[in-house]
């Protein structure tokens, strides 16, 4: 994965800075494989669930729906769930069906058969691609959407453009420092 993005010289400060800061945690997180092979990016050497691979996939699914939602608005993001099934059910693990974003969600985490580690960096920089493509010529970074319906969001909240880009950054962030301690369980070597 390309380690940073350059900005072209026509964009604003303000655009470029955010695709730098969003360049520098990516290539943290990306950083954390180097060298690895599929079995070592799917292992779990802690006592978390977690795996390389599978942080890789989630932040590539995370910042792909964000970047969606920052074009198209809360039906990007959608949270729907089967007739008949609450979020307490869900919550719970008593739901009778769980729903397919939840599910995906899950698997975005781990390393399933199939998967590669080329495959899942690949997917990352497509996704980067396009997220560096939408910050790049999106009208206005102040644009504002509502957020869907979800426990987790606080009802009639809303995010611009350029919340929706620093949670990004915060959430690859975050998870590039999941990464790090993963990785030195794993060998014994940084990222840093």
């Amino acid at each position: 994965m390309t380690a940073t993005t350059t900005p072209s010289a026509e964009l604003d400060s303000e655009r470029a800075d955010l695709l730098a800061e969003l360049a520098a945690a990516r290539s943290a997180l990306t950083k954390t494989v180097r060298g690895l092979g599929d079995q070592q990016a799917g292992e779990r050497p802690t006592v978390s669930a977690l795996c390389l691979g599978g942080l890789i996939k989630h932040v590539a699914a995370i910042e792909e729906g964000w970047l969606r939602f920052a074009l198209e608005g809360p039906s990007a993001l959608r949270f729907d769930l089967p007739d008949g099934v609450t979020w307490a059910d869900l919550a719970a693990g008593t739901a009778r069906e769980i729903p397919q974003w939840a599910i995906d969600n899950q698997n975005n985490f781990q390393m399933l058969p199939g998967d590669t580690l080329a495959g899942i960096l690949q997917r990352y920089e497509e996704v980067a691609a396009r997220s560096e493509e939408i910050i790049t010529t999106v009208p206005d970074l102040s644009a504002t959407h509502p957020l869907p319906e979800a426990p987790w969001n606080e009802p009639g909240a809303a995010h611009s453009v350029r919340r929706v880009l620093m949670h990004v950054i915060a959430e690859t962030a975050q998870h590039a420092g999941h990464a790090d301690l993963i990785r030195e369980s794993l060998d014994g070597q940084k990222s840093t």
